[in-house]
């Protein structure tokens, strides 16, 4: 292990010393989020709504129906998308084409059937490749779940038909407002979200990780001046192993690029307003899989290239590639469902909707789960791949 650290240390050690490592790693990523926040988020004095889009029709219109409804206006999550002179197959379309999240069809007969114990099925139209389709169907479950809850206590308690309604109300205003709540607040006045945050939750962790993968070309041409100054050759002459020597330069990589992450975020918590800090556990697993996800890619880089110039071209090429793909520039849900799954061939994108999660959707940890594990997968990848070719480089 100390062989480890002693190449983790003259690393950082020689990758400090440039002083182009602190332009790509903090300077910029603060500058780019600072513009792309003033020019998407307008003056902030407006408001907007970040919730999905989900269109909704309604063919039973009877009281139950209507207040599912409620229960799923009332949703921080979801944001109903109404019109009556859609049709069903309008809203096919318009999920298809993803200018919506999902949509949801109320069957005719559907207040009867649940006053009945047996409620017809509700329609959910999604498109599988769109991952917010999954958010959305559990929000629309949790809605279904207090609507059946309380028709059910409604069963109990009014067991005659013209006392059910009254019971139904009463026990879905219960849910809707429990005995005992538990209320979280600061200490600060509460400001309505504006674009200004808004956009700034987008362009942080965006300029965050697109400038992560800029500051690879240091890091990276420290290999290739290992490789080139034969202090490979002579380093492999020694007690260390090659195990060794690739484990060095990519902690090495790591520590630099999560020491990053945590300074700018740090800076979009206290001046931007960006809220890291709402599940700090879930912000930090996400961190720690795109911080080894991209030193993963940055070693891969090093041990490929052949010179100070090739590693300029690798690392750009993917920087701009994965970036723009992966949603930093713009976000992901603004473009059509067909893009959104090729955006997901980029591990920027997955860092992306994790760090989005916590910030701007305000889903909770369970959420970051699936992009953790796709980011892994992708470090496996680029750290095997890495591996192969530095066995090879170094015989």
């Amino acid at each position: 292990m100390n062989r480890i650290f002693d190449i983790t240390l003259k690393d950082l050690t020689q990758i400090l010393r440039d002083r182009k490592t602190f332009m790509f790693l903090l300077i910029m990523p603060i500058l780019f989020t600072l513009f792309f926040s003033l020019a998407f988020g307008g003056s902030g004095s407006g408001s907007t709504d970040s919730r999905l889009p989900v269109g909704y029709l309604d063919m039973d219109n009877s009281t139950i129906s209507q207040d599912f409804k409620s229960l799923l206006a009332n949703s921080t999550v979801i944001r109903l998308d109404e019109n009556a002179t859609r049709s069903a197959a309008d809203l096919d379309q318009l999920v298809a084409d993803g200018k919506l999240a999902a949509a949801l069809i109320v069957p005719a007969g559907y207040g009867q059937s649940v006053q009945a114990a047996a409620p017809l099925k509700v329609a959910f139209i999604a498109d599988p490749s769109n991952t917010s389709s999954i958010t959305v169907q559990s929000e629309v479950t949790a809605a279904a779940s207090r609507l059946m809850n309380a028709a059910r206590i409604a069963q109990i308690v009014g067991k005659n038909g013209s006392a059910f309604m009254p019971a139904f109300e009463q026990a879905l205003a219960a849910w809707q407002n429990p005995p005992v709540q538990v209320s979280i607040t600061s200490s600060a006045a509460v400001k309505t979200p504006n674009n200004n945050i808004l956009s700034a939750a987008h362009s942080s962790p965006g300029m965050m990780l697109q400038f992560a993968i800029a500051g690879l070309i240091t890091a990276a041409t420290v290999i290739v001046s290992e490789r080139k100054s034969r202090s490979l050759q002579r380093l492999l002459t020694t007690a260390t192993s090659r195990v060794q020597i690739l484990l060095g330069h990519y902690l090495a990589m790591f520590s630099l690029i999560f020491g990053q992450f945590i300074l700018l975020m740090a800076f979009a918590q206290l001046f931007l307003h960006v809220d890291y800090l709402r599940i700090p556990q879930a912000t930090l697993l996400v961190a720690l899989a795109a911080a080894a996800c991209i030193s993963a890619m940055g070693l891969l880089i090093g041990v490929f290239a052949k010179s100070e110039e090739q590693t300029v071209v690798f690392v750009l090429i993917p920087m701009f590639v994965l970036s723009g793909l992966g949603g930093a520039w713009m976000p992901l849900e603004y473009t059509g469902a067909t893009f959104q799954t090729i955006g997901h061939a980029s591990p920027v994108a997955w860092a992306m909707d994790g760090f989005k999660n916590i910030t701007a959707r305000g889903l909770g940890f369970h959420s970051v789960l699936l992009p953790v594990a796709a980011l892994a997968g992708y470090t496996l990848f680029f750290f095997i791949l890495a591996a192969w070719r530095f066995q090879r480089v170094s015989e």
